[in-house]
């Protein structure tokens, strides 16, 4: 999944983010969501979220088990 969809995207849950820096090398950063930060229900560059480490990004892939 590549988290463009609010229901997809839930705390708890393994994702790859891509930071603000990184977004022109598209370098990803995995860790578990603590916040969901975007309010729509879909967005077509995926979901702003809060890590539980503390970083910042737009989940790009969502791990299920």
């Amino acid at each position: 999944m590549n988290g463009q969809f609010r229901k997809d995207v839930i705390p708890g849950i393994l994702v790859d983010i891509v930071l603000k820096a990184d977004q022109k090398t598209g370098k990803l950063t995995r860790g578990v969501v603590k916040d969901i930060l975007t309010k729509s229900s879909t967005h077509p560059h995926g979901f702003k979220v809060r890590l539980t480490d503390g970083k910042i990004g737009r989940v790009q892939k969502i791990y299920t088990e």
